[in-house]
């Protein structure tokens, strides 16, 4: 397998723990109070635009081939970095 390979597969499973991680926060605001309810929702809207961010992030990098993916691969960590981020403060916001 390729470092391309193996860098888009980390990634993937990266994607797939913020998005578990999301609906724990989805299943928090429905059982909370009208205004955490907000609070929640603003969060995971801005998350839910970060991921999808991550996974065209995550596309353009498959539509590189093996020599141009090093060229895009600093902006895919930047956008990871920068969602990791959200997803640990968010959850971190609203742990019981």
């Amino acid at each position: 397998m390729s470092d391309k390979d193996l860098y888009q597969q980390k990634m993937r499973a990266h994607l797939d723990e913020w998005k578990a991680e999301l609906d724990k926060l989805k299943a928090k605001a429905s059982g909370s109070s009208a205004d955490t309810q907000l609070k929640i929702n603003k969060q995971i809207s801005t998350l839910e635009g970060k991921i999808d961010e991550g996974k065209a992030r995550l596309s353009q990098l498959a539509d590189k081939g093996e020599d141009a993916w090093d060229s895009i691969k600093d902006g895919v960590d930047s956008a990871w970095n920068t969602l990791k981020s959200s997803v640990k403060e968010a959850s971190g916001k609203f742990k019981d």
